[in-house]
Protein backbone atom coordinates (compact mmCIF):
# COMPACT_ATOMS: atom_id res chain seq x y z
CA UNK A 1 0.00 0.00 0.00
CA UNK A 2 1.02 4.19 -0.42
CA UNK A 3 3.19 5.08 2.39
CA UNK A 4 0.77 8.36 1.39
CA UNK A 5 -2.41 6.44 1.96
CA UNK A 6 -0.63 4.46 5.06
CA UNK A 7 -0.26 7.48 6.91
CA UNK A 8 -3.75 8.86 6.91
CA UNK A 9 -5.40 5.29 7.10
CA UNK A 10 -3.30 5.08 10.21
CA UNK A 11 -4.19 9.10 11.78
CA UNK A 12 -7.69 9.46 10.39
CA UNK A 13 -8.54 6.04 12.43
CA UNK A 14 -6.65 7.31 15.35
CA UNK A 15 -8.48 10.40 15.32
CA UNK A 16 -11.52 8.49 15.34
CA UNK A 17 -10.70 6.18 17.98
CA UNK A 18 -9.71 9.11 20.31
CA UNK A 19 -12.49 11.35 19.72
CA UNK A 20 -14.99 8.65 20.22
CA UNK A 21 -13.17 7.95 23.62
CA UNK A 22 -13.07 11.63 24.51
CA UNK A 23 -16.89 11.80 23.64
CA UNK A 24 -17.57 8.70 26.11
CA UNK A 25 -15.54 10.73 29.05
CA UNK A 26 -17.55 14.03 27.95
CA UNK A 27 -21.00 11.32 28.40
CA UNK A 28 -20.13 9.73 31.07
CA UNK A 29 -19.38 13.19 33.12
CA UNK A 30 -22.32 15.22 32.07
CA UNK A 31 -25.08 12.60 31.54
CA UNK A 32 -23.80 10.71 34.52
CA UNK A 33 -27.00 9.74 36.42
CA UNK A 34 -28.39 7.66 32.97
CA UNK A 35 -24.72 6.45 32.59
CA UNK A 36 -25.49 5.13 36.46
CA UNK A 37 -28.67 3.68 35.49
CA UNK A 38 -27.91 1.86 32.86
CA UNK A 39 -24.53 -0.10 33.86
CA UNK A 40 -26.04 -2.45 36.33
CA UNK A 41 -28.56 -3.23 33.18
CA UNK A 42 -25.31 -4.21 31.39
CA UNK A 43 -23.92 -6.26 34.40
CA UNK A 44 -21.35 -3.43 35.68
CA UNK A 45 -21.26 -1.95 38.80
CA UNK A 46 -21.63 1.89 39.20
CA UNK A 47 -18.95 3.13 40.64
CA UNK A 48 -16.97 1.81 37.16
CA UNK A 49 -18.74 4.96 36.11
CA UNK A 50 -16.69 7.49 38.22
CA UNK A 51 -13.32 5.38 36.88
CA UNK A 52 -13.82 4.95 33.60
CA UNK A 53 -14.23 8.85 32.18
CA UNK A 54 -10.33 9.04 33.72
CA UNK A 55 -9.49 6.27 31.59
CA UNK A 56 -11.36 7.22 28.53
CA UNK A 57 -8.98 10.47 28.54
CA UNK A 58 -5.80 9.00 29.42
CA UNK A 59 -6.17 6.17 27.01
CA UNK A 60 -6.06 8.73 23.72
CA UNK A 61 -3.60 10.65 25.92
CA UNK A 62 -1.00 7.69 26.16
CA UNK A 63 -1.53 7.20 22.11
CA UNK A 64 -1.41 10.50 20.81
CA UNK A 65 1.33 11.95 23.08
CA UNK A 66 3.30 8.43 22.46
CA UNK A 67 5.39 9.64 25.83
CA UNK A 68 6.15 5.41 26.27
CA UNK A 69 5.77 3.00 24.01
CA UNK A 70 4.86 0.68 26.84
CA UNK A 71 2.24 3.35 27.63
CA UNK A 72 0.86 3.73 24.66
CA UNK A 73 0.70 0.17 23.79
CA UNK A 74 -0.93 -0.68 26.87
CA UNK A 75 -3.43 1.92 26.32
CA UNK A 76 -4.37 0.17 22.93
CA UNK A 77 -5.03 -3.10 24.98
CA UNK A 78 -6.96 -2.14 27.57
CA UNK A 79 -9.07 -0.09 24.88
CA UNK A 80 -9.56 -3.77 23.15
CA UNK A 81 -10.40 -5.37 26.06
CA UNK A 82 -12.86 -2.34 26.41
CA UNK A 83 -14.47 -2.78 23.52
CA UNK A 84 -14.82 -6.08 23.60
CA UNK A 85 -16.63 -6.42 27.03
CA UNK A 86 -18.91 -3.46 25.95
CA UNK A 87 -19.89 -4.97 22.88
CA UNK A 88 -20.81 -8.67 25.08
CA UNK A 89 -22.37 -6.49 27.75
CA UNK A 90 -24.48 -4.81 24.88
CA UNK A 91 -25.47 -8.01 23.74
CA UNK A 92 -25.79 -10.42 26.73
CA UNK A 93 -28.34 -8.10 28.16
CA UNK A 94 -30.52 -7.24 24.81
CA UNK A 95 -29.64 -3.49 25.51
CA UNK A 96 -29.32 -1.28 21.77
CA UNK A 97 -25.62 0.43 21.38
CA UNK A 98 -23.61 -2.36 20.55
CA UNK A 99 -22.97 -0.90 17.03
CA UNK A 100 -20.36 1.88 18.27
CA UNK A 101 -18.68 -0.41 19.96
CA UNK A 102 -17.95 -2.45 17.07
CA UNK A 103 -17.15 1.01 15.21
CA UNK A 104 -14.58 2.02 17.50
CA UNK A 105 -13.26 -1.43 17.52
CA UNK A 106 -12.60 -1.66 13.80
CA UNK A 107 -10.42 1.91 14.38
CA UNK A 108 -8.75 0.42 17.26
CA UNK A 109 -7.52 -2.88 14.70
CA UNK A 110 -7.21 -0.09 11.79
CA UNK A 111 -4.94 2.45 14.23
CA UNK A 112 -2.78 -0.51 15.40
CA UNK A 113 -1.58 -2.44 13.05
CA UNK A 114 -0.65 0.69 10.78
CA UNK A 115 1.18 2.77 13.57
CA UNK A 116 4.28 1.20 12.93
CA UNK A 117 4.59 2.40 9.60
CA UNK A 118 4.15 6.28 10.61
CA UNK A 119 5.32 6.71 14.22
CA UNK A 120 8.63 5.88 15.98
CA UNK A 121 9.43 4.08 18.34
CA UNK A 122 8.02 0.95 16.50
CA UNK A 123 5.85 -0.85 18.84
CA UNK A 124 7.62 -4.44 18.92
CA UNK A 125 3.82 -6.04 19.22
CA UNK A 126 1.78 -4.24 16.27
CA UNK A 127 4.05 -5.74 13.36
CA UNK A 128 5.54 -3.96 10.20
CA UNK A 129 3.04 -5.71 7.11
CA UNK A 130 2.60 -1.74 6.70
CA UNK A 131 5.83 -0.94 6.77
CA UNK A 132 8.21 0.74 9.06
CA UNK A 133 8.22 4.79 9.99
CA UNK A 134 11.68 6.08 8.31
Amino acid sequence: MNRGVVFWVYWVSTALLCLGYLGGAVLYTFNHDMVAQLFPQLGYPVYLTYLLPIVKVLGPAAIISRYSLALSDLAYSGMFFHLLLAFSAHVTSGQPGWQPAVVMFVMLLISFFTQNAVRKPMSPYAGTRWGMAS
